[in-house]
């Protein structure tokens, strides 16, 4: 299958391997195996989350809860392994709590027609919340290897999660590009009345995008309780914003109707090696924040930029040519009839 890509993934290309080169030259450390295999640990969790919000914000919505999100199915695996629940069937049911989470946000965006960054603010609180409630504060350790290992394993040197973010990317940009709902959260996100007077039903593929979220953002948070050792209320603290950041700096449009999967890959990529490499440079983290914050500025400005030399041409139809005869205005000179007169029948 051939890969198209659009200008601004070429721009994302190029910003990642410049980064790279870069980084490379302030520290040593960057382009060695050990290193990158660990920034590709943490950069599987925030894609794996950044995938589903790519869907969403194409569709003109937001998720805001997905970090609480991802503690609250950490803490309930935790919480029912530590009261006798075998880790394997904790787990599912906590990925379960995830995904009912997710649902639950998309019942009240889609039915009750509250807007997402609304409800998703409140659940990000709530989640949260709840999930502290459960731990008391406290996190929980001592999982078994054979669960530490979705974290922290590799299949022929490739880490685990490495592998499930993978398999996720091809799988959501088949489902964008290749399916009639994929087409249909295009549609949403540039005219959704017009969607919806076309018999489309907008509610449940609103519903499906959210529910998606939650289980996604649970998977996630049983491979950070996996990679850390430890199930803890404050797991993934703020990631909110960096999926959110990665997303928007892959070229996906907060007003909706645009954006790749492929995008937000490079997004992640590109925010995962500037965290690392400048981690590893002693860059201090108030620095990395600005760094990082003036390459998405830039890059939104040259997205901008981009799209503002697109010009719409109108082209009329050719004018008949107005021929002055008499003191009347004739349009043919083989008609003798002026401008608005009617040839009248005897």
């Amino acid at each position: 299958m051939r890969i198209r890509l659009l200008w601004r993934e070429r721009v994302l290309i190029g910003l990642l391997v410049g980064s790279g080169v870069l980084l490379a030259l302030l520290s040593d450390v960057f382009f060695t195996p050990a290193n990158l295999l660990r920034a590709t640990r943490y950069a599987a969790e925030i894609g794996l989350v950044a995938l589903p919000m790519t869907m969403i914000i194409i569709s003109r919505g937001i998720d805001l809860s997905v970090a609480s999100n991802m503690a609250l199915s950490a803490m309930t695996m935790g919480l029912l392994w530590q009261r006798g629940v075998p880790v394997w069937p904790a787990a599912a049911l906590g990925i379960a709590a995830g995904t009912l989470a997710g649902w639950l946000n998309g019942w009240v965006i889609a039915r009750v027609r509250v807007p997402a960054i609304v409800v998703t603010l409140a659940t990000l609180a709530v989640y949260r919340g709840v999930a502290t409630g459960l731990s008391g504060g406290t996190g929980i350790l001592g999982f078994p290897d054979s669960f530490l290992a979705l974290g922290a394993g590799t299949v022929a040197g490739v880490p685990i999660q490495t592998i499930i973010w993978i398999a996720g990317i091809a799988a959501g940009a088949v489902f964008l590009t290749r399916t009639a709902v994929g087409r249909y959260i295009y549609g949403i996100g540039h005219n959704e009345t017009a969607l919806r007077f076309s018999g489309i039903d907008v509610d449940r593929i609103v519903l499906g995008l959210y529910t998606a979220s939650g289980f996604v953002s649970a998977l996630a948070g049983m491979i950070y309780a996996a990679r850390v050792g430890t199930a803890k209320s404050n797991a993934a603290a703020g990631y909110e914003l960096t999926v959110i950041t990665a997303v928007v700096l892959g070229g996906t449009s907060l007003t909706g109707g645009e954006g790749t999967i492929l995008g937000t890959m490079l997004g992640v990529l590109i925010i995962t090696i500037l965290q690392n490499g400048l981690t590893l440079a002693r860059v201090p983290a108030a620095v990395q924040d600005v760094l990082i914050g003036t390459v998405l500025v830039g890059a939104v400005l040259t997205y901008r930029e981009r799209a503002g030399r697109k010009e719409v041409f109108v082209i009329a139809p050719p004018q008949p040519e107005l021929h002055h005869v008499g003191g009347r205005v004739l349009t043919d000179p083989g008609n003798d009839l002026a401008v608005g007169e009617e040839r009248r029948n005897p």
